[in-house]
C-alpha cells in the first residue's frame, strides 16, 4: 500500500514537472542545451509515437516509464533553480485554472461534425 502511494505521488510530480518543462523550453532564460534536452522530452511525452509500440507486451510501456523519467531529471539537472522555480510556479497556476465549459463544447462539436461528415461519407461510398 505505502508503495503504490509512493508510485501515485512520483508519477504526479513528473506530471507536473513535464508541464513544468513546456515552460522552460520557452523561457529565454534557459541554456540553449537545456531547453533542447526539455523540449524533446516534452514532445517525446506528449507524442502518440514511442521508440517501442505499446501494443508490444510489457516492453512497449517500459520505454515510456524508462525513457521520459530519465529525460525529465536529465532537463532539471541542465536548467537554472531559479528558472525551473519559476516555470513551476507558471504550470500550477496554469494547472488551477478552470476549464473552459465553452471551449470543450465548441471542441466536441468539431469533433461530432467530423464524426458526422465521415459516416456519410462512408455512407455514400459503400452504396
Amino acid at each position: 500500500m505505502r508503495a503504490w502511494r509512493w508510485l501515485k505521488s512520483r508519477a504526479r510530480t513528473l506530471k507536473s514537472d513535464t508541464f513544468a518543462l513546456y515552460f522552460v523550453a520557452r523561457d529565454p532564460r534557459t541554456p540553449w542545451y537545456a531547453r533542447a534536452v526539455a523540449g524533446a522530452v516534452v514532445a517525446y511525452a506528449l507524442s502518440p509515437f514511442d521508440l517501442i509500440p505499446d501494443f508490444i507486451p510489457v516492453i512497449g510501456y517500459l520505454d515510456d516509464l524508462v525513457v521520459v523519467p530519465l529525460g525529465v531529471g536529465l532537463a532539471l539537472r541542465l536548467v537554472p533553480p531559479e528558472v525551473m522555480r519559476d516555470c513551476r510556479a507558471i504550470a500550477e497556476a496554469a494547472a488551477a485554472r478552470p476549464i473552459s465549459r465553452v471551449g470543450a463544447a465548441f471542441m466536441i462539436a468539431i469533433w461530432l461534425i467530423v464524426a458526422g461528415w465521415l459516416a456519410l461519407a462512408i455512407r455514400n461510398f459503400l452504396t
